[in-house]
């Protein structure tokens, strides 16, 4: 839990510092980039994380590969880890940042699950509606899963729409075989 509260904190004034520089996003973009890359290069994590290696070094490092891509205060934010021995902390402040973002745009993720890929007209359709629904900006990811056979699935937090053919059709075979097809419909 400890981790958590650290992770928070440093995410906190993370997003502090981009408000004042007006680049929220940006930072967000940043921090997750640099997350990705210490993961995907098990090379690069062993230097962060070597205690045989100057911090001077690391934050020299962090320089040189972020001078012309990244703000200057979000590279002396990164030195700033790397100089209190935190940047193993590095993926879960980014991920508390991307919710503390969030928040300030008052703005919430909705998964969106389709049983056929959706074009950008019908991603941008689905978005609007979704945003019109929360009252609040959202963030549709959208993902395939041809089991679906048709309709849409969307997951936001704990709220759950299933407008699947799958859950119809199952629907449909429970009602048939508990017999509460016609029920209260005027069946005969």
């Amino acid at each position: 839990m400890r981790n958590a509260t650290v992770a928070r904190n440093y995410a906190e004034a993370l997003l502090a510092m981009a408000r004042r520089h007006d680049v929220v996003d940006r930072c967000g973009e940043l921090m997750d980039g640099v997350a990705g890359v210490l993961a995907a290069d098990p090379k690069l994590q062993g230097i962060f994380m070597s205690p045989r290696i100057a911090k001077a070094a690391k934050q020299r490092l962090i320089e040189r590969a972020l001078k012309d891509v990244a703000p200057v205060p979000f590279v002396r934010f990164l030195q700033g880890i790397v100089q209190r021995g935190r940047q193993g902390m590095i993926p879960d402040i980014a991920a508390e940042y991307e919710q503390l973002v969030d928040i300030h745009f008052k703005r919430l993720h909705a998964v969106v699950t389709t049983a056929h890929p959706a074009d950008a007209a019908l991603q941008g359709a689905i978005t609007q509606r979704l945003t019109a629904v929360f009252g609040k900006a959202v963030r549709a990811h959208f993902r395939t899963e041809p089991e679906l056979v048709g309709g849409v699935v969307v997951r936001s937090g704990d709220w759950v729409f299933d407008g699947s053919l799958r859950r119809r059709l199952r629907l449909l075979k429970h009602q048939m075989l508990h017999g509460q097809l016609g029920r209260g419909a005027g069946a005969r």
